[in-house]
């Protein structure tokens, strides 16, 4: 079986990181492998816009 690789998250409401500011969501990909997934999320995570409460996480997908 082969795994799909997506960047999700976006700004949220507070530090408690319950809520997304709306409009702020994004998902990119799907990425071939881990390490392509991970140079998206770093770019997104360390980008300049980012602020205290920008969050973004890693999900895989099994494909069958």
């Amino acid at each position: 079986m082969t795994r799909r690789y997506w960047v999700i998250g976006g700004e949220y409401e507070g530090a408690d990181f319950n809520a997304l500011v709306p409009g702020t969501e994004k998902l990119v990909g799907p990425f071939e492998n881990e390490g392509r997934a991970r140079t998206e999320w770093t770019r997104l995570s360390c980008s300049p816009a980012a602020t205290a409460t920008t969050r973004y996480s890693i999900a895989a997908e099994a494909v069958r």
